[in-house]
């Protein structure tokens, strides 16, 4: 019987994203293909370090052991490598116990058109091209930013933060407040704020991963002492009277998040600095520079009005 893919939550995760490639990467720009085919035979059983996402993947995955009936995520690795030069990061893989068993190499092309195939709610990269690429079609796509690891292996709880226009919700809005101001842009929801927006790039996953915390309210209903593990924020800049189209979205698609952060142009690093998620997602660089560089795994995703110019807060 065929894997039912479509029933999961899946994520594609470049090799880039998930493991420190720096040394490798380098031999590859200073030297070419040939001479980096070579070093990673050369260094087959030397184990890559953890990348950005090494800590999200790793507890997403753990949502597998929490309901192995179901099953109800996969994460799929997606590389520009060969097979030959990719055995390395599979080799990694397995040392780590990472649960991914399936995935696309692609000989020197970027996978990012291979992502409905295998029903992607989310690309994680380090390669700007392939995010930029796969965000231009549609596709949900996160470029991840240098950042330190904290692995914290005590900490089994997934915390996954997300802005909410331009990553949650389409540029809409944004659009109002870039040609208008602060002024017309609350007018504006105020006036619409009995309609939802329509989804943008990571809508689906949000609310796939919302859907995690229902098999946990299901659990806990079962048997109380059960410890969720699955934590999600809503970190926008947005303000009264403009939070109220936030909560109308939701309720629409049926989702909400555990903790919801209206905080009308506050830097959101005082926010992320308690939350301590083990991603954060925002289309502004400027939101995502302005977090502590710290441990905190901040991504990127380039759409929108707030990626075509000088990015305003949101």
């Amino acid at each position: 019987m065929p894997f039912q893919i479509d029933d999961k939550l899946v994520i594609g995760i470049a090799s880039s994203a998930l493991f420190d490639l720096s040394a490798s990467h380098q031999v590859y720009l200073d030297q070419g293909a040939e001479p980096y085919r070579l070093y990673q035979e050369q260094h087959l059983d030397t184990i890559l370090g953890k990348g950005v996402a090494f800590p999200f993947i790793k507890r997403f995955l753990n949502i597998n052991k929490c309901f192995p009936r179901q099953s109800p995520v996969e994460v799929v690795l997606f590389s520009r490598n060969s097979p030959e030069t990719g055995l390395r990061v599979l080799r990694s893989i397995a040392h780590y116990g990472l649960d991914i068993s399936r995935a696309a190499f692609m000989t020197g092309k970027s996978p990012y058109s291979y992502l409905p195939a295998f029903n992607a709610s989310l690309f994680l990269s380090a390669n700007e091209d392939d995010v930029k690429s796969a965000i231009a079609v549609n596709y949900p796509a996160g470029l991840v930013l240098p950042s330190q690891i904290d692995d914290g292996d005590d900490d089994l709880e997934l915390r996954v933060a997300f802005d909410f226009d331009g990553v949650l919700a389409d540029d809409e809005s944004e659009t109002v407040f870039k040609t208008g101001g602060l002024d017309q842009f609350h007018a504006h929801e105020t006036l619409h704020m009995g309609r939802p927006h329509s989804p943008g790039p990571l809508a689906s996953m949000f609310q796939k991963l919302a859907m995690m915390q229902r098999l946990e309210e299901r659990a806990q209903r079962r048997d109380p002492a059960y410890r969720r593990i699955v934590r999600i924020a809503i970190i926008t800049a947005r303000s009264a009277p403009s939070h109220e189209r936030v909560v109308t979205t939701l309720k629409s698609w049926g989702v909400s998040a555990d903790e919801t952060f209206f905080l009308g142009g506050m830097d959101k690093s005082r926010v992320l600095g308690v939350f301590k998620p083990h991603i954060f997602f925002d289309d502004q660089l400027t939101h995502l520079r302005a977090a502590p560089g710290g441990t905190i795994p901040m991504v990127h995703v380039p759409f929108g009005v707030a990626n075509r110019a000088p990015a305003l807060p949101a």
